[in-house]
């Protein structure tokens, strides 16, 4: 994963990016085949890590995994770094309730320069198949565990594949501990979100 974010480092780039800036982001499957490309627009930075959060809108139909609910019209928060191997969606409803959040391990993020004719730089994550359901009660669950074991890369690449695992424990300790990149935005209309196990941890 070293070799990829140095690749594809654009710190001068990643840096010019700022709040109320609409971007593209691109999806990349574990192949490196575009899964997705949608708008998005920048909400909020955090120094550590370089972390940098964009709101998108779902537009697609609605999907239920896990005891989480995509559906059209609502708002992801989604937590992006260039430095850290996974990424977080907070799915939020257009009642300002928050359904969950949905998290990928990844290769770093990066940024690619915006095409001739393009106002915006374009956002990409390149998934590496595992994913984290985090439901606001706390409880979440992996998938495609199955994915992982059936594509080979134990063998073809233990390096990579020790590299996927880690980072998942890494994402699932951070949903534990509600750390970055599980944040909701304060200074969004989000702040109206309910996160049980935020309301819990102030309690403690």
């Amino acid at each position: 994963m070293e070799e990829h974010r140095i690749a594809h480092q654009a710190e001068d780039l990643w840096h010019t990016l700022a709040v109320g800036q609409e971007i593209t982001v691109v999806k990349r499957s574990p192949s490196g085949d575009v899964a997705a490309r949608y708008p998005a627009t920048v909400v909020a930075r955090e120094t550590a890590d370089q972390w940098l959060a964009l709101k998108a809108v779902w537009t697609y139909k609605r999907i239920e995994m896990n005891g989480l609910t995509f559906s059209p019209g609502d708002h992801l928060i989604e937590w992006f770094s260039p430095v850290q191997s996974f990424n977080a969606f907070a799915v939020i409803s257009p009642e300002h309730v928050l359904r969950g959040w949905y998290a990928n391990v990844t290769y770093p993020a990066y940024l690619e320069s915006s095409p001739a004719g393009e106002p915006s730089p374009t956002l990409v994550w390149h998934d590496l198949y595992l994913d984290l359901v985090g439901l606001p009660d706390g409880t979440y669950v992996v998938l495609d565990e199955d994915e992982l074991a059936e594509s080979g890369l134990q063998t073809r690449d233990p390096g990579l594949h020790a590299e996927i695992v880690a980072a998942n424990a890494e994402l699932v300790q951070r949903f534990i501990k509600h750390q970055l990149p599980f944040r909701l935005i304060d200074s969004t209309d989000e702040c109206r979100a309910h996160d049980r196990r935020q309301s819990q941890n102030e309690s403690d």
